[in-house]
């Protein structure tokens, strides 16, 4: 076996080339995923080389995408049927890429809908294939193991009970932890955050995440704002501090503060999740990579999981999450308020987040703490040592 790093000889055996490595990632969470991975490969293959498609922080690893990102980001049943003609087109250009340029192995970052099928074709073809992020099998669906099996050499997975569910199913599985564990802080300084912000360090501020998909901006965006003037009218001294994706999310939130008229001390902001976070007493976010960033800055929360009508009915039939956001997930109980479709009114919202700046939340912080610390694990390094055992493997 070679060293990792010293380079491969093609299939002729006639020339060398770098590592190539296949990625690609469906989401903006997906996109820290993948970046840090991409940083660890580096570090093991200093002259490896990407192809695939990620956002801005993978390709300012190195990645050459396909095409952008916000192609894949696609939410609900409803939605995947509307662009799928787009997402089959995406797939073909992902498969037939992988199999000319024959990568050393092909990473699926999440996106499980539309990585596991293309895992799969370049299984069978003889690429070795990786994923990572398990798909929730531990909790609907679980026959989809199987389909994991058939599709992947190796699951790298971010919530440690998982490590059982796999072992018991006999399936290849790595527990990495997450960057985000790696890379914030264990105290996160509320009046360091606000002066980089360049807002007031004394006040009330609460912070607003409506999500990074224009589809959960489109939901969240009035009861979040509607919720904000009801806690203004109780709490006059406070302010909230409002963090976008992108520009386009800017647009879509301010678009609909006007048209519901409402006049609301906002301070927004674009693609700084973490201070804003860092800046906030409590936090109203929409479910997933971002109520994981909250609870490593130890803010309290209230997390909001809402679906347009028609994709909720189709999928209320096969879901059985008893929780649904990541830090009740790694808790395995309710640790921070959920609200959930029909729940994700204005008057509910309010509520909850009154709670959250009135009483004591010590017991949930130090839970936080602790959660936080079993998720460091230097994941980018770990997850590139379960890739390059895959490799090794391969041509072993």
């Amino acid at each position: 076996m070679t060293d990792a790093t010293s380079q491969l000889t093609n299939t002729t055996g006639a020339t060398k080339r770098p590592f190539l490595i296949g990625i690609v990632a469906g989401e903006a969470s997906g996109d820290i995923l993948g970046a840090d991975l991409m940083r660890g490969l580096q570090q093991i293959f200093p002259d490896v080389e990407f192809i695939g498609v990620g956002g801005e922080r993978m390709e300012a690893a190195g990645l050459r995408s396909l095409f952008p990102l916000e192609t894949l980001s696609v939410m609900g049943i409803v939605d995947v049927i509307k662009q799928l003609p787009s997402l089959l087109r995406a797939r073909k250009t992902v498969v037939e890429t992988m199999r000319s340029r024959q990568p050393d192995v092909f990473i699926g970052v999440d996106a499980p809908d539309f990585n596991l099928p293309i895992e799969k074709k370049l299984k069978h073809a003889g690429i070795p294939t990786v994923h990572y992020v398990s798909p929730s099998v531990w909790a609907w669906r679980p026959k989809r193991i199987f389909g994991i099996a058939e599709a992947t050499n190796l699951v790298l997975g971010i919530l440690p009970f998982e490590v059982d569910f796999y072992a018991r199913h006999q399936v290849p599985y790595k527990f990495v932890g997450h960057p985000l564990a790696d890379e914030i802080p264990e105290v996160s300084d509320p009046v360091q955050a606000r002066e980089a912000l360049g807002i007031p360090t004394d006040g009330r501020y609460i912070a607003l995440l409506p999500g990074s998909r224009g589809s959960e901006v489109g939901l969240l965006a009035e009861p979040f704002l509607k919720a904000a003037a009801i806690l203004k009218d109780r709490f006059p001294d406070v302010k909230f501090l409002v963090a976008f994706a992108n520009e386009k999310r800017q647009g879509q939130f301010i678009d609909s503060l006007e048209r519901l008229g409402l006049e609301l001390p906002l301070i927004s902001f674009q693609q700084q999740s973490q201070s804003v976070l860092a800046a906030s007493d409590a936090v109203l976010l929409a479910s997933g990579t971002v109520s994981l960033e909250a609870m490593l800055v130890k803010r309290p929360m209230v997390v909001c999981y809402r679906f347009a009508w028609l994709n909720y009915q189709l999928l209320r039939h096969f879901v059985r999450l008893p929780h649904f956001s990541l830090p009740n997930l790694l808790e395995g109980g309710p640790l921070v308020r959920e609200l959930l479709q029909d729940e994700v009114t204005p008057e509910r919202i309010a509520a909850e987040l009154e709670i959250l700046l009135t009483h004591d939340q010590g017991t949930t912080i130090a839970r936080f703490h602790e959660l936080h610390q079993a998720l460091r694990q230097n994941a980018g390094l770990r997850a590139a040592e379960g890739v390059r055992d895959v490799i090794f493997s391969a041509k072993s």
